[in-house]
């Protein structure tokens, strides 16, 4: 039988663990935001197509993805500190190496590298907060994580388009470095003796975490090389086939654990697995936007690079305004209603930019994107805290790394459809180009193709109105079944 711990209603640390875990977010979400308008400027660096620009963002989706759920359950084992700390060490040093990359695929591999430490705070982040906060603050508290995300990923953009404007691509990955050596060690001091030190007398479940990389790493890489080895390449159906034989395997494998990596039984759970479904698909629709929309400003709209970023703040200003109030609201009245509209305004803004013209003026772009972020602001913080609520306080380590491998997959599966659709529709326009440098002449084949991959967004938004609905009403226990 589970053991559930009683968090105390009033904790005098709770408020410093929460402006640590904002640290960790903050730098996060503004690496991952910077890194997205540099985009452009690092494919004219390296003189590199499309297709392989987009491995700097994807190899680090992809590795945070594949990592997740372990560090989640070793977070559960060794106590959150334990991986915290570290995590901000590796991210510190994965971005020294991003900054002085001599190649593509130096970067990308720094990129993975960078990943790792990224997974270790992400599956950290949102059980610190859960385990220290009394289910009364929960809403309102990860409401204001949403805020501190909305500064993070707001600031990025523009901050990424002024450093550009005046210096190399490179500094947006050196200014990280400072801050993670010293969360570092402040996370050192602050958790220690806390209940974020916590640890427990548990096996960790190697052969189900290398399965799951396995299988997260074969589809993943099979889904972002059809374009280039095409639908029926042996490859492609042999990654496959891989991921799946993996994904079989690693079900067995967990079902006999003593201490598994995931928790089979966390998928009897209605309120689990449905907004942990609603999420990727958000984040799908969300990253298939974030990574078209810089080479749309840039190319055909003929936007500065620090102007395309400052457009790029838009979708994320709302996270400050509407998150917290998103969230509290959540405490009152459940997720269900909160995330289906979310989706639903995220659907309507997609669609709004595949409407787009090939040369937009501020305003033509900015509410277009506007919409995206108010939706993405009114969905994540109900449904981060519905998903963390419904799960015993022992395995929140495994629910957060669930949900964030969840965001994560829907990151890298959105920017991967983007990037499919985009090359397949401006190859077929163009009679087999690729996008490396753009030029007037291509702006027929741009269009087409970035309005079509905004279409698709919109499709993805769609099905998730129906996800986010099926969860059906909030009940104030918390138990592993669907009653």
């Amino acid at each position: 039988m589970e053991t559930v711990i009683k968090i105390p209603d009033s904790n005098p640390n709770k408020w410093l663990v929460f402006t640590l875990v904002g640290t960790g977010v903050f730098m996060s979400t503004l690496d991952a935001s910077i890194v997205n308008i540099a985009l452009p400027a690092i494919m004219q660096d390296f003189q590199v197509p499309l297709a392989t620009v987009s491995w700097v963002l994807m190899a680090y989706l992809l590795t945070v993805s594949s990592l997740l759920l372990a560090f989640g359950r070793l977070s559960d084992i060794k106590g959150r500190r334990w991986v915290y700390c570290r995590g901000f060490f590796i991210f510190s040093v994965g971005s020294l190496f991003c900054g002085v990359a001599r190649s593509a695929a130096w970067l990308i591999a720094a990129r993975s590298f960078q990943g790792i430490g990224a997974a270790m705070l992400m599956a950290c982040s949102p059980a610190l907060v859960v385990d220290i906060f009394p289910s009364s603050e929960r809403g309102k508290t990860l409401g204001m994580v949403g805020t501190v995300v909305a500064a993070g990923l707001t600031i990025g953009p523009a901050l990424g388009g002024l450093i550009l404007n005046l210096f190399s691509w490179r500094v947006i990955f050196y200014i990280n470095i400072p801050i993670g050596i010293a969360a570092a060690v402040w996370a050192a001091w602050i958790l220690k003796g806390s209940q974020g030190d916590i640890a427990r007398s548990e096996s960790f479940d190697m052969t189900g975490a290398l399965l799951l990389v396995i299988c997260f790493c074969s589809s993943l890489i099979a889904l972002t090389r059809i374009h280039d080895w095409g639908y029926t390449s042996l490859r492609i159906w042999l990654l496959m086939g891989i991921s799946i034989a993996g994904a079989i395997w690693f079900i067995r494998v967990e079902a006999r654990a003593i201490h598994p990596i995931f928790d089979l039984s966390l998928l009897k759970i209605r309120l689990f697995v449905l907004p942990s479904l609603s999420a990727m698909i958000l984040f799908m629709g969300l990253f298939s936007m974030l990574f078209l929309m810089p080479f749309y400003l840039v190319n055909p709209s003929g936007f500065s690079i620090d102007k395309a970023g400052y457009l790029m703040v838009t979708p994320f200003v709302f996270l400050f305004f509407i998150s917290p109030f998103s969230g509290a609201l959540s405490d009152r009245i459940g997720s269900r209603m909160l995330c289906t509209l979310g989706m639903a305004v995220m659907a309507v803004g997609l669609f709004s930019l595949s409407l787009l013209p090939p040369v937009a003026s501020s305003l033509t772009a900015i509410w277009r994107l506007a919409l995206v972020g108010i939706g993405t602001a009114i969905f994540i913080s109900p449904n981060s805290s519905v998903v963390l609520g419904a799960v015993y306080q022992n395995r929140r380590g495994i629910a957060a790394g669930t949900v964030a491998t969840a965001r994560n997959m829907g990151m890298v599966i959105g920017v991967a459809l983007a990037e499919i659709i985009f090359n397949n529709i401006f190859a077929a326009r163009s009679g087999g180009l690729t996008l490396k440098f753009y030029r007037p002449a291509m702006e027929p084949f741009f269009m087409a193709a970035f309005q079509s991959a905004m279409l698709a967004g919109c499709f993805v938004a769609g099905l998730g109105i129906a996800v986010a609905f099926l969860r059906g009403p909030e009940s104030n226990q918390t138990t592993p079944d669907f009653s």
